[in-house]
């Protein structure tokens, strides 16, 4: 694949995952949205240096202040806030993602490496929301962690489902 076209592919799946962060549905402190989707997903269409660099641009460009994380926000107080561990946990865990769809043949092994990706999004957002908060680790763990845990496990099906049907298609159109 030539540069251009890895280079669209990354700024693709950054816009993606600004889109996932506007759906959201308040939940406090951490919002729900479809963020982790597109995290996963870029992982496991792009590989993991492609899918991990997404995030970087994604992470970066909400930095500078664009309005691309959840309900249109932007810039470094909301990765100093509450919410900031769980966007630069999107960075390991398109990493991880990627790492398991390059490695791993069997779909058992995909999935299961899918729901791995989820660690580092969680063990990052949690341990931050903590120090944020000054709440003990275990209460960011239910609030920021346990109640999203249902819903990432759908998303990663719907990843582990629609991954080869988007890595055909852009094949074929791409």
């Amino acid at each position: 694949m030539s540069r251009s076209k890895e280079l669209s592919l990354v700024a693709l799946f950054a816009a993606l995952t600004a889109v996932g962060g506007f759906i959201s549905i308040p939940f406090y402190p951490v919002p729900l949205t479809l963020q982790v989707f597109f995290v996963l997903l870029s992982g496991a269409v792009l590989g993991k240096r492609l899918g991990a660099l997404s995030q970087v641009v994604y992470v970066g460009i909400g930095a500078i202040g664009a309005p691309v994380f959840h309900n249109l926000t932007g810039g470094l107080g909301i990765l100093l806030g509450p919410t900031g561990g769980f966007l630069l946990g999107f960075i390991p865990g398109a990493y991880v993602s990627g790492l398991v769809y390059e490695k791993m043949k069997s779909d058992k092994l995909r999935f299961s490496g899918l729901l791995l990706s989820l660690a580092p999004i969680y063990l990052l957002g949690i341990t931050w929301l903590s120090f944020v908060t000054g709440m003990p680790i275990k209460n960011a763990a239910l609030v920021g962690g346990i109640p999203f845990i249902p819903g990432d496990f759908v998303k990663s099906i719907l990843v582990f489902l629609v991954e080869k049907k988007v890595k055909n298609y852009l094949k074929q159109n791409f």
